[in-house]
């Protein structure tokens, strides 16, 4: 029954980095009937992530390939936790060699993988060069879960939504599924920060185009998380005096967030906007 106490088939889906591996993985498993993927230190089941952290989010390549194999104890167990509640029949692991999946089917206490499908067997060689295109110049990944499910993970980093439209023939159902791609940093452009700086001016731009609201009269910024993955923002106001203060003041929220998680791509974890005075001056 091996290490979860029920019989669960590995299977494993192999390519080397950049070929469009994560981006047809949901369409392998479904050919196979499987419903869990196990892909780059994510355990996907759908459209949900549910376990672990995206290797791509390591600050270094070193990091990635740890994460990617699950030699972090801790996380290792997160993945073995919700297979043993889940108990499901088969799973599905990618990797850019047979050597990695058997690491990382050995590492999570899976059985031996039994059947391997190779990027070959599912994609031509000029979809293959057009992937690899993809990464090399644009630094792009593609992790097969929906950008909603992803947002609060990576705050701060590039995501784009991906849809695939795939039809089986007359007569069959098409396959339809949502990826996401993401740019991690350090592939392309280093490690990068956003002032604090910036929010204040982002802050005080959408302040300017708000009706009602006069001026900021203070702003505090305090990012969270070792790797920056939200930020709190603290807002003193003053209003112009005959407008609704509630009102006045959602609008402002609303439109403050939206435009920050836009140009910067960070989450606004919470936001505290305080009335500090009316202006009467015409």
């Amino acid at each position: 029954m091996g290490f979860f106490g029920h019989k669960m088939k590995t299977y494993a889906f192999v390519g080397p980095s950049g070929t469009g591996k994560s981006y047809r993985a949901q369409m392998v498993a479904n050919e196979k009937g499987i419903n869990y993927i196990i892909d780059d230190g994510l355990l996907i089941s759908g459209n949900e992530v549910l376990a672990g952290i995206s290797a791509k989010k390591a600050p270094t390549k070193i990091e990635t390939v740890r994460n990617a194999l699950f030699q972090n104890e801790e996380r290792k167990k997160e993945i073995q936790a919700v297979i043993k509640k889940r108990k499901p029949e088969s799973i599905l692991i990618l990797g850019t060699s047979d050597e990695m999946v058997r690491r990382i089917a050995e590492n999570l206490g899976f059985e031996p993988i039994s059947e391997t499908i190779y990027i070959t067997d599912v994609a031509t060689e000029a979809e293959m060069e057009m992937a690899r295109n993809m990464r090399v110049t644009q630094g792009k990944h593609v992790i097969p879960v929906p950008t909603f499910a992803l947002k609060k993970d990576f705050s701060g980093y590039l995501l784009d939504p991906l849809q695939i439209f795939k039809s089986k023939g007359k007569g069959k159902a098409p396959y339809i599924s949502e990826k996401s791609i993401i740019r991690p940093t350090f592939s392309y452009m280093g490690n990068f920060q956003i002032s604090d700086t910036v929010f204040k001016q982002i802050i005080d731009y959408v302040a300017e185009k708000t009706d009602g609201v006069y001026k900021i009269h203070r702003t505090i910024i305090k990012k969270h998380g070792e790797q920056n993955d939200g930020v709190y923002i603290y807002i003193e106001v003053i209003i112009q005096f005959g407008f609704n203060i509630n009102d006045t003041m959602q609008a402002l929220k609303a439109k403050i967030i939206k435009e920050i998680e836009k140009m910067t791509a960070m989450n606004v974890l919470n936001m505290d906007i305080v009335v500090k005075g009316v202006n009467v001056e015409k």
